[in-house]
């Protein structure tokens, strides 16, 4: 019997899920720059609604990101919160990799298609990953890039048939000429498919402490690798 409560805010939604021995329920509310308000509320109607406090859990999951700066801070902030509070493990799981399954299950896509999920980095970049199989499995590293490098991977792809584009980062110019097949732009990470990635995670014992939780900006470390080079330079 698991209980493990999931929250991500990485985008404008905000969303709060929960499992309890194999059921699931969850919240979501497009809240854009409200997170700080609604999160914690949020939390509070779903354990209630389920007759739970926050000692009951057995881990509490989030999206790690990439995604945005403000929001990915506002969620670790509260996960590590409660996870102090009730001395629980955390769970760490990507937002994009999230968003095929959201996808997915949204879509009725075939689990059989490579999913390339992007999203808007703003500052005329993008967060991506390409992902296949049932598990979601990532095919390349998560990386930040201008849309026209991620445009030239999908040109170096051998074949895009049975590709699904996904995310809100494709509405770029450069990513609106490839023949793939199928684009959905409104597919945003949420927290129940966080809980998904988060359940298996817990049962192959892949979790962590509060303190050692942190956030995937991807950004930062980026700038981290450029400083890095420069310096050796």
């Amino acid at each position: 019997m698991t209980i493990i409560l999931a929250l991500d805010t990485s985008s404008d939604a905000c969303s709060v899920a929960l499992l309890r021995d194999g059921a699931r329920s969850s919240l979501c509310v497009d809240a854009p720059r409200e997170h700080t308000q609604r999160l914690l509320p949020m939390v509070d109607e779903i354990l209630s609604t389920n007759n739970l406090k926050l000692h009951d859990l057995d881990a509490i999951a989030y999206g790690r990101g990439p995604g945005s700066f403000t929001g990915l801070r506002i969620c670790l902030g509260v996960v590590q919160g409660l996870a102090y509070a009730a001395d629980l493990p955390v769970i760490a799981v990507s937002t994009l990799q999230a968003m095929v399954l959201g996808a997915r299950r949204e879509l009725d896509l075939n689990a059989q298609k490579d999913v390339v999920v992007a999203m808007d980095a703003r500052m005329s970049e993008v967060y991506w990953g390409h992902y296949t199989g049932i598990g979601a499995q990532a095919v390349v590293d998560e990386r930040v890039s201008s849309p026209m490098d991620l445009a030239q991977y999908m040109n170096d792809l051998a074949s895009r048939d049975d590709v699904v584009v996904v995310g809100p980062g494709w509405h770029y110019s450069d990513l609106n000429e490839f023949n793939v097949s199928a684009a959905f732009q409104g597919v945003m990470p949420k927290a129940q498919d966080v809980l998904s990635l988060a359940e298996s995670s817990w049962l192959a014992g892949e979790y962590t402490t509060a303190e050692k939780s942190q956030p995937t900006y991807l950004r930062d470390s980026v700038a981290w690798q450029k400083r890095k080079r420069i310096r050796q330079s």
